[in-house]
């Protein structure tokens, strides 16, 4: 089904204009001084405080004898240095690769050794993931380091010369999810991370005064689209050190949070803490962000009074590429006015109404669409169909033109003659009350085809039997959809926006709960 057509089928945004995210911060420090852009641990940090530390940082930068174009890999914590860094590199061009924190071993060799940093800037406390890799790094300038050198910035004399950063430089390397693969670095230009923030905005409807509940990691874009987000739109950012779901709420309330963002888990993790009499008893309005099963949206939006509001993006784009601002559960919403968005079979025809397609994307503008992979001119080009970027995900629109994501195309399995969307599978188990996380994987089956493995992670002081749950699942699911093996699993691996990584999952099944080895045959309908 193509929605570019179909009447109301876009979410209206504004121009992504010329001024870049440097000028941007010079005009807020010259404009609105005083204005608090961020508090942290008690400090509140203003527009004139962030543009001189900024600045300050642009000093140790340059001493370091960077220059624009230049690649600094950053592995960093939350933190206001953090922002500060993220800001430095942008005003002075240089491009940021941001690399996930809790990377040890080859999937960190990979980032630092495929994108090919010629500084990184690193915390003391992941020396030790560092110092245990094999490959050549580049040289690291430490932060809470031995000499200190990192640490002094805020001594420095502040660079303030003018910069030739145009808005469609690239400027940053965000790495992909790689839910099925290795990430591979996406170009992004100052325009792209300013376009993202701007659907932030038209998604939460923040405006001055607002506060969000700040806690993402800054080595994930919705991170970095948050803080750029404030920037535009002169939000506050209450920021904390980590996520804690036993916190949450209490944290909310001391920073009188008007917003609150989620990705993925965040939200059951949230529902499985016990319920109080002041669940209510905040000042948050929107609960915002991606990935929230429509099994789970209501009973968020009722049990913490919130109104919900969900998007879709990926890497490769910008932070939403689809918004849902009338509320309907479930649903990813429709397309921002940046984007066409068209449902795909495998010919790459339009699928029938109703029916589940590959999500392709067209921008109006190219400024604002995918740029392409640092050095991987194969994968760029496996990506594009014409001016369509091809997702590689799922989702079906109903009449109104409402997207609802349907899994990962990979995640397509095939069963006895049968496709089998992961997805599908996935999302009836996830409403078993006992069932915190799911995940289903094919494995090799003596007929050539896949059988089916399902991961299963309980809620905490959970018990259940295999068995109870195929049963369970028989009245619920076609016969050739009822997995074949389980295995429970305490923790899933994860990918920065907590989506799980199921090439991490093992496909061995010796050892493992079959439903063959029981009496219970499924009754085929």
């Amino acid at each position: 089904m193509s929605l570019q057509n179909t009447p109301g089928a876009h979410v209206a945004m504004n121009e992504v204009g010329d001024e870049t995210i440097g000028a941007l911060l010079a005009r807020r420090a010259r404009v609105h001084p005083d204005e608090t852009y961020c508090t942290f641990k008690g400090e509140c940090i203003t527009f004139r405080l962030l543009d001189r530390r900024v600045n300050q940082m642009a000093t140790l930068l340059k001493a370091q004898g960077l220059a624009r174009g230049d690649r600094v890999a950053v592995m960093l914590p939350g933190h206001p240095e953090h922002l500060y860094l993220i800001f430095a590199l942008a005003r002075l061009g240089m491009v940021r690769v941001p690399i996930n924190v809790h990377l040890i071993g080859a999937p960190l060799e990979h980032l630092l050794t495929e994108l090919d940093p010629k500084v990184l800037v690193a915390d003391g406390a992941y020396r030790a993931a560092l110092d245990g890799l094999a490959a050549r790094l580049p040289p690291i300038l430490w932060r809470n380091g031995a000499d200190g050198e990192f640490d002094a910035f805020a001594t420095c004399v502040e660079d303030d010369a003018a910069t030739d950063v145009r808005a469609d430089d690239i400027i940053a390397l965000s790495p992909s999810s790689g839910t099925t693969g290795a990430p591979k670095g996406v170009l992004k230009t100052d325009r792209h991370l300013r376009a993202g923030p701007l659907a932030v905005l038209r998604l939460t409807e923040a405006r001055p005064g607002d506060v969000f509940l700040f806690w993402e990691a800054l080595h994930h874009g919705s991170g970095v689209a948050v803080a750029i987000a404030a920037l535009i739109g002169r939000f506050q950012l209450a920021m904390l050190e980590r996520f804690s779901a036993s916190r949450f709420w209490d944290d909310a309330r001391q920073h009188k949070a008007t917003h609150i963002h989620y990705l993925g888990s965040v939200l059951p993790m949230l529902l499985k803490q016990p319920e109080s009499t002041q669940d209510r008893q905040h000042g948050v309005r929107i609960a915002w962000g991606g990935g929230c099963p429509s099994h789970i949206w209501q009973e968020f939006s009722e049990r913490f009074g919130v109104t919900m509001r969900e998007g879709y993006g990926l890497s490769e784009l910008i932070t939403f590429v689809t918004a849902n601002v009338d509320g309907t559960p479930g649903s990813i919403g429709k397309p921002l006015s940046y984007y066409d968005i068209a449902l795909l079979d495998d010919n790459g025809a339009p699928v029938a109404a109703g029916d589940k397609g590959e999500v392709a994307v067209r921008a109006h503008d190219a400024r604002l669409g995918f740029l392409g992979y640092f050095r991987n001119p194969q994968a760029e080009a496996d990506a594009r169909r014409g001016e369509l970027f091809m997702t590689g995900d799922l989702a079906h629109a109903d009449a109104q033109g409402n997207l609802f994501y349907a899994g990962r195309k990979k995640d397509m399995l095939r069963r006895r003659g049968i496709n089998i969307a992961a997805w599908d599978v996935e999302s009836v188990f996830a409403e078993h009350e006992a069932i915190a996380e799911v995940a289903l994987v094919g494995v090799p089956s003596d007929l050539g085809e896949d059988e089916l493995k399902l991961f299963v992670r309980v809620r905490e002081g959970v018990q259940i039997e295999p068995l109870e749950l195929i049963r369970w699942s028989s009245s619920r699911l076609p016969y050739f959809q009822i997995p074949r093996y389980i295995e429970f699993i305490e923790s899933f691996p994860k990918t920065p926006t907590q989506r799980i990584q199921k090439k991490e999952l093992s496909r061995q099944v010796a050892g493992v709960w079959d439903v063959a080895d029981t009496d219970f045959r499924p009754a085929k309908r």
